[in-house]
């Protein structure tokens, strides 16, 4: 099987490197011909368009920034669209938008291929190691054919669903992070700033409850089965925290505006007489606003939980 790998960037060029060590032949473009030296090198051949990759390659991979490069890689007239054959499946690895996949995919299956979104989680380190998670949106008969090729690069490559499923989880996960990150920054400052040194804050908080649970096993309890009561730890209690830490970043003259955020919701939510419920309950709110329910069987959550377990 002869594999197109477009896009040898600082991700690319690791999974490229990972996809020759197994074995596979490479056909590779990149706006930078020196960009993919070193696979030359060991074996890969050169193609000058991304429709000379297509029409030479059974599978084919893009790694890139982002949907403006996209785009003209598969649309341009020099483009995968112009080159893919019947049977083809193209996965661009990139953090893409929902928009795009969705829109490339319905151009390839009328040329009788396959598009797929799957984007990549565990950055520069994890392409060079092979530890990355690979989540794909498709055609679940011709991912079960090509994951062979995806394992060789990724060591959690999963099918997530129809395409545009894969890109609608890593912008949720990435979000989510940097979401968590501006907190991160509010309260370590306040922290700081009230006298304690961030290492020891640091090694101190990472031994408590939020410290030791994977950040998204945190809504498997109460939100994603929509059951507050009885509460873990009550929302009339997490709202008193949540409003000392608060008025110490007023005092210590910390701006706080995520955490300020935060004690808004507990606010509206205490209003609705919900203080007796677990602190998760103004989640609800959120969806609500949104007008989306979640309830997922508790059966099946946990036994997702157990298949992470057993791995």
């Amino acid at each position: 099987m002869k594999v197109g790998f477009i896009g040898l960037g600082t991700m690319g060029a690791f999974m490229a490197a990972n996809l020759q060590k197994a074995g596979y032949d490479l056909v590779i473009h990149d706006i930078r011909r020196e960009a993919g030296a070193n696979r030359l090198a060991a074996g890969a051949v050169w193609a000058d368009t991304p429709r000379v990759v297509a029409e030479q390659a059974e599978v084919i991979f893009t790694s890139l920034p982002g949907p403006k490069e996209v785009e003209p890689v598969v649309f341009g007239p020099d483009g995968i669209l112009a080159g893919v054959k019947p049977g083809t499946a193209y996965f661009d690895l990139s953090t893409n938008s929902q928009a795009l996949v969705k829109r490339f995919a319905e151009a390839l299956a009328q040329k009788g291929a396959y598009g797929f979104d799957a984007p990549v989680s565990g950055g520069p380190k994890g392409a060079e190691s092979g530890k990355l998670a690979i989540w794909v949106g498709g055609d679940r008969a011709v991912f079960d054919r090509c994951k062979p090729v995806l394992d060789a690069f990724g060591d959690q490559a999963a099918y997530i669903g129809p395409v545009g499923s894969a890109t609608v989880a890593k912008l949720v996960h990435n979000m989510a992070g940097y979401a968590i990150q501006t907190a991160m920054a509010e309260v370590f400052s306040m922290g700081v700033k009230a006298g304690m040194d961030p290492l020891e804050l640091w090694a101190a908080i990472r031994q408590g409850s939020l410290g030791r649970r994977r950040t998204f096993d945190r809504v498997t309890e109460q939100f994603l089965v929509d059951k507050y009561d009885p509460p873990a730890f009550s929302l009339k209690l997490a709202h008193k925290d949540v409003s000392l830490a608060v008025q110490m970043g007023r005092e210590l003259g910390v701006p706080m505006r995520f955490c300020n955020l935060t004690l808004e919701e507990m606010n509206e939510a205490m209003n609705r007489g919900w203080e007796n419920l677990d602190s998760r309950v103004p989640m609800k709110l959120q969806l609500e606003r949104a007008g989306v329910a979640i309830k997922c069987d508790p059966a099946a959550v946990q036994a997702v939980l157990d298949a992470d377990k057993a791995k």
